[in-house]
């Protein structure tokens, strides 16, 4: 039996009813740190860091937080945000006054539903990306209400480097080398000077905000909105987004060594020990779920993913059952367990491994070459799609599964 079996496992039961196609809407809310949201392994408590960018003093202060006050485990998101993991109720109160006390919290609650900021993570000081998301951070407070997942993306590098990353408003570098602001969806942006791109952004997302009729959903984005409402003549997109690059990838790059992180979950003691052998000056977090250690020096690990071609870099997986009451399957033992086909299966061709727990989906929103979706207890499989897509196979079990794996 070849890999390539995977994606012809026998159907064992027909599609569940009911729509798909359409991402189910989240039950909860987003996780903040001063609105920490319950999970199946205690409070989820975020993080999120100024410019994706932490101290040592910082990082190894939220490492002994989430060792002392949590489970020890810490979520790199695809937001470039950290997640304190296995809270208790009794413990937030003093993870919240860490936090403050680490520079990482602001001490207003309410800030915390201000617009999250996605930067590009090679920034430098004074360059366009990190002028913009200052001046961005500092007027946030000017927009309406807005839905608690809307963010804005300062991609303002020579290429853009987010172009698959979350966001709904986008300043980022134009095909002609100058600087756009494009509503996330849109083929094109607003031609705009560094100075002006704040200016330009913020009517852009409160024209999103303003109501659309009697009813609008929480989780409500960019790019399906642009689908019924076109854009306002003078925010009229001119011009298309510079050809994309690359993210920093494990390895060495200009700022640090690069270090990959499985699933984004990270062993607060692990990151200590690295950040500590390391020498490292700041640590920078990517939307790609990686860590740059800025200024370190390169050290082996088996705790983090080292080189730039390994599978697990090509897999999401949510945190799956027990940690979350919205799953019925453990799904990062089947994804690693899964890794291996990936270099098979199409060798050269890179293909994309989502586990997700359900139809939510929260770890990957775009579309995976092969998706297994938890259903009672079971797995249904999604070709070229995402979570809530109609499966082309359903009701395998996990153990079907990797007796198919032990087979190879």
């Amino acid at each position: 039996m070849t890999r390539l079996a995977l994606l012809a496992l026998p159907n064992a039961a027909g599609p569940p009813a009911g729509p798909l196609g359409l991402r189910p809407t989240a039950k909860g809310w987003c996780p903040g740190a001063h609105r920490a949201m319950a999970s199946g392994d205690g409070l989820l408590v975020r993080v999120r860091p100024r410019l994706a960018r932490l101290t040592v003093a910082q990082a190894m202060g939220l490492c002994e937080a989430a060792q002392g006050l949590g489970s020890g485990l810490i979520d790199l998101t695809n937001r470039a945000n950290l997640q304190l993991r296995g809270v208790t109720p009794r413990h937030h109160d003093a993870v919240i006054e860490a936090l403050c006390g680490l520079g990482l919290l602001d001490a207003d609650a309410a800030r915390e539903a201000w617009p999250a900021i996605l930067v590009a993570p090679c920034w430098q000081a004074g360059d366009d990306t990190e002028r913009i998301a200052s001046e961005l951070a500092a007027r946030l407070g000017e927009l309406p209400a807005l839905p608690p997942k809307f963010g804005f993306a300062v991609d303002a590098g020579p290429a853009p480097v987010l172009a698959e990353a979350s966001a709904d408003v986008r300043i980022e570098r134009g095909r002609s080398g100058g600087l756009i602001v494009r509503a996330d969806g849109a083929a094109a942006g607003h031609p705009v000077t560094r100075a002006g791109a704040v200016d330009t952004a913020l009517p852009l997302a409160a024209w999103f905000a303003a109501p659309a009729g009697p009813v609008e959903p929480a989780s409500r984005r960019m790019s399906r909105h642009l689908v019924t409402h076109p854009l306002p003549r003078d925010l009229k997109p001119l011009e298309p987004p510079a050809p994309s690059a690359a993210l920093p990838r494990p390895g060495m790059s200009a700022l640090g060594p690069v270090y990959g992180v499985a699933f984004g979950q990270i062993e607060a003691a692990a990151l200590a020990r690295l950040l500590r052998d390391s020498g490292a000056a700041a640590l920078r977090l990517t939307p790609h779920r990686a860590l740059i250690l800025e200024a370190g020096g390169r050290r082996d690990s088996t705790e983090f993913l080292t080189a730039a071609d390994d599978p697990m870099l090509r897999i999401d997986a949510c945190p799956g059952a027990p940690s979350c009451t919205s799953a019925t399957v453990e799904t990062r033992a089947m994804a690693r367990a899964l890794a291996p086909a990936l270099e098979t299966v199409a060798p050269g061709a890179r293909r994309s491994l989502h586990v997700s727990g359900c139809t939510k989906g929260c770890a990957r929103a775009r579309a995976a070459d092969i998706t297994l979706v938890g259903r009672n207890g079971k797995f249904d499989l999604v070709r070229d799609g995402c979570a809530w897509d109609t499966p082309s196979q359903t009701g395998l079990s996990p153990e079907a599964l990797r007796s198919f794996i032990g087979a190879l």
